[in-house]
């Protein structure tokens, strides 16, 4: 798991900043069956490949394996309202906290 700072707001991120990106996850077989073996962790992945995961986990939320299941709900059912809201106050907070 990579942990970013918690209190984002994505279906993707879990309220303690964990988020589950496939690329990062143990090689070989998933126990579930969500993922196949060349979506998992392989030695060719760089900095760049992760961080470009990272932002694609960001830019489009995937509500299909949430680890947060309150903000892929929401993403969901209206991703223009309390959603869109709350992210931007994550995205202010997040600038804030970067002049501390």
């Amino acid at each position: 798991m990579l942990l970013l700072q918690s209190g984002q707001w994505t279906p993707r991120m879990a309220k303690n900043g964990d988020v589950c990106i496939s690329i990062l996850h143990e090689p070989g077989e998933d126990k579930f069956g969500y993922e196949k073996p060349e979506e998992r962790w392989l030695p060719i992945h760089t900095v760049e490949t992760i961080m470009i995961s990272v932002i694609s986990m960001l830019a489009d939320p995937n509500g299909d394996s949430p680890a947060n299941v309150d903000a892929a709900k929401e993403w969901r059912e209206d991703p223009c309202g309390e959603f869109k809201r709350k992210v931007a106050r994550c995205v202010r907070k997040s600038q804030e906290m970067a002049f501390d």
